[in-house]
């Protein structure tokens, strides 16, 4: 965007008229993902399983001036994907940006995150995480590739996560499928430059959501994994939603094939604090 020089600061964060389709939108991360990107003056096709909860994330859209389109939609059937990102780019006349946010932890029964270890889950768990997580992203890509090619403001922002930047025990299919996003990304953003589409990863690390409430919601879990993060909180959804907003707006114009990690600091080795001692692992044995 040779332009982007003559924009104000403000400006810069603007989307103003841009039709963007935002994956996992009825809750946590996507839903504020949606906010944002209206607040900034996009209109929006919100995609998720829960048909209620999105209906709900699309009338605080529409609160806010911006068209919502439900396009309900479970990844996890293999030809879901493709047809969410027709059906938004029907309904919205086209598409400038994409952030799929979709994503999935095995489960137990009752819904609550599946952590265990590679040699204690199934196949079923491995497979699927990849479904929902790798192939999903790689179909909505595939499938959105025309309509961004016809954008002359073009990007798509991957929501990975630092366990695909760092070694996460418990969480190997989760890790895994976030660092191929990662690498998905950087492929892309490489192989579709000249389109004028940019494609990049954001890599938030704990952030307060209905999927860790396992965790914030433990005390003794909570104050652990916290004591590895040197800022030493969650990140809260609004500001994974920030980032996000970055990413697809003209301030990030210059910026293509890079996982933002936004993650209070818990990457860097020994997470930035090395020396510091910290409390015993509530999954070691006693």
């Amino acid at each position: 965007m040779n332009s982007s020089t003559t924009l104000t600061a403000a400006d810069a964060f603007r989307l103003d008229g841009a039709r963007a389709l935002v994956t996992g939108a009825s809750r946590g991360i996507g839903r504020a993902v949606a906010l944002a990107l209206a607040d900034a003056g996009a209109d929006l096709a919100l995609s998720a399983r829960g048909a209620d909860a999105l209906r709900h994330t699309a009338g605080e859209v529409e609160r806010r001036g911006r068209t919502a389109v439900p396009v309900p939609g479970d990844l996890a059937e293999p030809t879901r994907a493709g047809a969410v990102v027709d059906e938004a780019a029907a309904a919205l006349g086209g598409l400038d940006v994409v952030v799929h946010n979709a994503g999935v932890l095995p489960s137990q029964p009752d819904g609550t995150p599946l952590l265990a270890p590679l040699h204690g889950a199934s196949q079923q768990d491995w497979d699927s995480v990849v479904t929902v997580n790798l192939n999903a992203s790689a179909a909505l890509c595939r499938h959105a590739h025309r309509h961004l090619a016809a954008s002359t403001r073009a990007s798509v922002v991957l929501m990975s996560s630092v366990a695909g930047a760092m070694g996460a025990p418990l969480m190997e299919a989760y890790a895994a499928t976030k660092a191929a996003q990662i690498s998905l990304a950087r492929s892309l953003a490489v192989g579709w430059a000249r389109e004028g589409i940019r494609v990049n990863a954001l890599c938030p690390g704990w952030t307060r959501t209905d999927m860790t409430a396992f965790a914030h919601q433990t005390g003794p879990l909570s104050d652990w994994l916290m004591a590895h993060v040197p800022l030493g909180r969650w990140a809260e959804p609004e500001e994974v939603a920030w980032a996000a907003l970055y990413l697809a707006s003209p301030a990030a114009a210059y910026l293509t094939g890079q996982a933002l990690l936004l993650d209070g600091g818990v990457s860097v080795p020994d997470g930035g604090l090395a020396g510091v001692p910290k409390p015993a692992s509530p999954f070691a044995e006693g």
